[in-house]
């Protein structure tokens, strides 16, 4: 009778485990299935003014040979290229320079105001940067044509800028020069900002966002250069726009070991090098914990609908999923930096020679801060790390903090999706964070959001151009530039479709 009444017991116990193993599998399929999208991009914009897309592209492989490059020392810029390439933007763009006021802000940031026909409406801030990174000696042979040769060819511009970010600010004069000759004014007053140092420290940027704050303008939104349209985005196997609605903080430590210095043929049992070997191991190995949430895990359930379906079961399953999603995200390393706060020493200093000690040896490790980190937490967190050791943490420059997030429910936010139209039809759209860094960061006082896109449509095998060589703009992605920024301007990008 006792085996019996054991025997009883577990098949009951059994029974419930399958009734409840089987009631899970519903739940995880009912939430899959009733994933409806968002917004989708859709296909009823058209251009609002006509433009000719080969001078365009000329015109930007021009911009292009101003060697506006940003370096970490100032005293290497050679300023009379920003000059030189004021100049040719007013001269080039005369239409657009009748139409709106044109200011320059401290050592040489732009805005221009374009007053638009509705007074009554907050303004909208469209922003691109003039300066661009430098080319590395030892990567010039790999270049298919000489960094700043600015030349057309095979269906794209090239050089140096091309991406980031001249084409946006050609892009932009362009929408504005056709908008204007075609005596178009804008439904909003439009104010385009382009920061002359977004490379090093964004000076410029800082100098606009001040001036704003004491007109005391108010904008409805800004946008940036940031994210782009993907191609091949891993979680659908297709395309997917992605808007940034943050970016993250940065920050750099300088860990200073110290130690007794002398020949290197009579050691000591611990040496300045060796200390700030273990200080690196301690820092790296207090790293900050994957964390799917904020606009990573916001953006993949947006995409989740457009996903295969054992994709979908895991996105919109994410309450119970969520640290599967994060240790397979981590594989990536884009992917893991959207969801913690990544260190990354990047810098060394010690001996001058092979056969002396260094009395002091430093390492410089840069962080990208997350949303909900701040750059005391990182101090912090490397003192916790290195605790015991004799070292010194300090700050290297200035830190800046993450921005705040922007809404992807908001009416701006609806408006840029609708202002894709047919540059990327029946596109699923959805938010994201930009793991480096943008001039935006500096209007959030200004802006009621402020998002960080430009529809360039890239695979992500293409990415690694920016900053890296060849890069390059397509005469599809400038035109899809020129049309996208136009209607943004004109305010007829209308209202982003919504499914049911």
């Amino acid at each position: 009778m006792r085996r019996k009444g054991w025997a009883g017991r577990l098949l009951t116990v059994f029974g419930i485990a399958i009734a409840a193993l089987v009631l899970l599998i519903a739940v995880l399929v009912v939430r899959t299935l009733m994933l409806k999208p968002t917004a989708l991009a859709t296909d009823q914009a058209p251009a609002v003014v006509a433009f000719d897309l080969n001078q365009a592209a000329d015109r930007l492989g021009q911009a292009i040979r101003f060697e506006t490059v940003s370096h970490q020392d100032k005293a290497e810029n050679d300023l009379s290229q920003w000059t030189a390439f004021h100049d040719w933007m007013a001269q080039t763009y005369p239409a657009f320079h009748a139409a709106a006021k044109r200011e320059t802000v401290g050592e040489g940031a732009l805005i221009w105001t374009w007053t638009g026909r509705n007074p009554a409406l907050q303004p909208i801030i469209l922003m691109a940067h003039q300066d661009v990174v430098p080319a590395s000696p030892e990567t010039l042979n790999e270049w298919k044509t000489p960094p700043f040769s600015g030349l057309v060819a095979d269906g794209a511009v090239w050089g140096r800028g091309a991406i980031d970010d001249k084409g946006s600010l050609i892009a932009l004069l362009e929408a504005g020069e056709a908008l204007a000759k075609a005596g178009r004014q804008p439904e909003r007053t439009i104010i385009v900002v382009s920061g002359h140092d977004e490379e090093v420290q964004g000076n410029g940027a800082k100098a606009v966002a001040e001036v704003l704050k004491a007109r005391n303008i108010r904008a409805w939104f800004v946008l940036d250069e940031g994210s782009a349209i993907i191609e091949d985005h891993p979680a659908v196997k297709g395309p997917a726009a992605l808007i940034a609605v943050a970016e993250k903080g940065y920050v750099t430590l300088k860990i200073t070991a110290k130690g007794q210095g002398g020949h290197a043929s009579a050691p000591p049992s611990q040496t300045a090098v060796s200390v700030l070997a273990r200080a690196i191991t301690a820092i790296e190995g207090k790293a900050w914990p994957l964390r799917y949430d904020g606009a990573t895990r916001e953006g993949l359930r947006e995409l989740a609908p457009y996903a295969p379906f054992s994709t979908r079961l895991f996105l919109a399953n994410d309450w119970l999923f969520g640290g599967l999603l994060a240790k397979q995200m981590a594989a990536n390393p884009a992917a893991a930096a959207g969801m913690h706060t990544t260190i990354a020493p990047t810098m060394l200093s010690g001996s001058p020679k092979e056969n002396v000690l260094p009395q002091t040896a430093s390492v410089w490790i840069n962080y990208r801060i997350a949303p909900g980190a701040s750059v005391q937490d990182v101090v912090d967190r490397a003192r916790a790390a290195t605790k015991g050791l004799p070292v010194e943490v300090e700050i290297e420059g200035m830190g800046r903090e993450p921005t705040p997030v922007s809404s992807s429910r908001s009416d701006a936010y609806r408006y840029l999706a609708s202002a894709l139209g047919d540059e990327a039809p029946a596109t699923p759209i959805a938010p994201s964070l930009m793991i480096a860094g943008s001039d935006s960061r500096y209007l959030t006082p200004v802006a009621q959001d402020v998002y960080r896109f430009a529809p360039n449509r890239f695979h992500l095998s293409e990415l690694g151009m920016i900053h890296g060589v060849n890069e390059h703009m397509t005469l599809d992605n400038l035109e899809r530039n020129i049309r996208f920024y136009a209607r943004l301007m004109a305010g007829e990008a209308g209202t982003a479709a919504h499914a049911n």
